[in-house]
């Protein structure tokens, strides 16, 4: 990685005009643990920070020491340093955040209505895109609160890197696009005439969903409608101000991903995405990366000499069997006799070159994999020169607490696999 940039993580946590990082990239990469220990490293050097996650997991709370974590920021305690930084932490509840919504913008009465409404619960509960667009809007009341000077942002496990740019947009769009329009229609033709229409245009739209859910579906829609209809445009205002914040200069994007060609063909396309919508990528970080101590010892090398080992010790062996004893052969010694306490490292040998043998194949397995993870790295870079990158060392274990992300935080920091 001589010429790829690196990317140096503790001036962007120390910059208060950094105001958000988001991580982002495929699931299962450790986009969690890393929002975790960005913000318990960014707390201990000063920073007043929230992590927000969207991670269903909830490795994150039992990783700080938190019961439980919920649609509130709740504080962790453990935190070192005297630079007076803080560190909270929340877990997104997407249904939690609409209903916040829909009780802000909406008298009681109404908002009654609304959160009864049996199609806005499954609207609120588990739409395409609905959490994605709900991070955003917890995203933008953190940010209006003003009471962190960072956030950290463990985005959505998507199953494509696009659902978190676009389906803030994609809910907008729906709630305040042709269809809220068509729902509408009836209201505003009045009579059999709307109502007519209305029901050659859902039944076109809807097809096997109106069956799944029966007659009363249309009415719920039309009713969550006229009771949603004057908080419609707020959706698309708040959508499109959250995107501009994510723009501006004080944003961070840090796409996360590990040494694998799919992690890196997702990690690819968010960089690809990122710099199309002018977004701020600040690097790569990849994660789990693999070393070894033995590098100048190669697989083939290893292989071989585990080979020898093997050879040596079948020949040893079979010399063994064929040594025949006839009359006049003369007695073993008696200090060959287990029993009477023989030559040790000679009756242990065997053992000794079988467990070298494993270990030297075990070490021509780990620079193989070493071996592989450079050349996905190096097909990433060749592609994208410019993005700056950081690799953490694969640690042996999952991360429990504050201490084993304090130690996240410091391979982060240093930017270079350890040993492993």
């Amino acid at each position: 990685m001589d010429s790829v940039p690196v990317l140096a993580l503790d001036p962007i946590l120390d910059d208060p005009g950094t105001r958000i990082i988001v991580c982002c990239g495929a699931g299962g990469v450790g986009k969690t643990t890393t929002a975790a220990a960005l913000g318990v490293r960014a707390a201990e050097r000063g920073r007043r920070v929230v992590v927000l996650t969207i991670d269903p997991a909830r490795r994150l709370a039992q990783s700080m020491g938190i019961d439980s974590l919920d649609n509130v920021p709740r504080r962790v305690e453990g935190i070192k340093g005297s630079n007076g930084g803080e560190l909270h932490a929340m877990m997104l509840d997407m249904k939690r955040t609409f209903d916040e919504i829909v009780e802000a913008h909406a008298d009681s009465e109404r908002a009654r209505a609304i959160l009864e409404n049996p199609f806005y619960q499954s609207l609120s509960a588990g739409f395409a895109g609905t959490q994605e667009y709900m991070a955003m809007e917890k995203l933008g009341q953190l940010r209006a609160k003003d009471e962190w000077d960072l956030i950290v942002v463990d985005t959505p496990p998507s199953r494509s890197a696009l659902d978190f740019l676009d389906a803030p947009k994609r809910l907008g769009s729906f709630l305040d696009g042709k269809f809220i329009k068509l729902l509408m229609a009836p209201a505003k033709v009045g009579g059999r005439a709307g109502m007519k229409f209305l029901n050659v245009g859902m039944s076109m739209m809807t097809g096997s969903l109106g069956k799944l859910l029966g007659g009363q579906f249309l009415k719920d829609v039309q009713t969550f409608v006229a009771a949603m209809d004057t908080m419609f445009g707020g959706f698309r205002t708040r959508a499109d101000a959250t995107y501009k914040l994510l723009q501006a200069p004080g944003t961070a994007f840090l796409v996360v991903a590990t040494p694998e060609r799919d992690a890196l063909r997702e990690a690819a396309y968010f960089v690809e995405r990122l710099a199309a919508e002018h977004m701020p990528l600040a690097g790569l970080i990849l994660n789990r990366v693999h070393g070894s101590g033995a590098a100048r010892l190669s697989a083939e090398r290893a292989r071989a000499a585990a080979e020898n080992l093997g050879e040596g010790r079948i020949v040893d062996q079979e010399a063994g069997k064929t040594g025949v004893r006839g009359p006049g052969a003369a007695s073993p010694e008696p200090s060959e006799s287990p029993l009477d306490g023989g030559d040790t490292d000679t009756k242990n040998r065997p053992d000794l070159e079988q467990l070298t043998a494993g270990l030297l194949r075990l070490h021509a397995e780990r620079m193989q994999v070493i071996a592989r993870e450079q050349r996905t790295r190096d097909r990433f870079t060749a592609l994208h020169p410019e993005v700056a990158v950081t690799e953490v060392a694969a640690l042996p274990g999952d991360v429990h607490d504050l201490a084993g992300l304090r130690a996240i935080g410091d391979r982060l920091a240093t930017g270079s696999p350890s040993p492993v």
